[in-house]
């Protein structure tokens, strides 16, 4: 439209009065605010529950490496001073093997009360229910007569 012409339902916005160009701008900057705003909250919510992931996994890493590491590398070494103690041989291999399982089951434990803590991302959930209820609820109320008549320009 050229700039001094009158738009085609022959009347101009009335001043403080906002077109529908730029009530719809608003809309779209707001609702795209407000996606922002969900997608931060969603950020930290989850990011301590990725903290608290990340260390029950490192200790399930702590007890595999223990379990499958350490005890060829120290198991002779228990097993043989044990039997320097005076405990038969077959013995002292077996209480070698015992007390490396219980540490693997004691890191176990660990890792499996870290995970335990990680819960889902509450409010982030509700506030997208919420927002996906305002826009599935949300129509465009009618315009009263008043309205119509003076976007036609029968009233002023």
């Amino acid at each position: 439209m050229a700039a001094g012409a009158a738009p085609p339902n022959g009347r101009t916005p009335h001043e403080g009065e906002r077109t529908v160009g730029e009530l719809f701008a608003d809309a779209t900057a707001e609702l795209s605010s407000l996606v922002h705003d969900e997608i931060a909250l969603a950020k930290a919510e989850i990011k301590a529950d990725v903290v608290r992931g990340g260390i029950g996994t490192a200790a399930g890493v702590v007890a595999g490496v223990v379990a499958l590491a350490a005890v060829p590398m120290f198991s002779f070494g228990f097993a043989w001073g044990l039997q320097a103690l005076g405990i038969t041989t077959g013995w002292s291999f077996t209480i070698v093997g015992g007390a490396y399982v219980l540490i693997a089951a004691l890191l176990a434990v660990m890792m499996i009360r870290y995970f335990k803590k990680i819960k889902k991302p509450e409010r982030t959930i509700a506030g997208a229910q919420a927002t996906a209820e305002v826009l599935k609820n949300a129509r465009p109320r009618p315009a009263t007569k008043e309205e119509i008549d003076r976007a036609l320009g029968r009233i002023r």
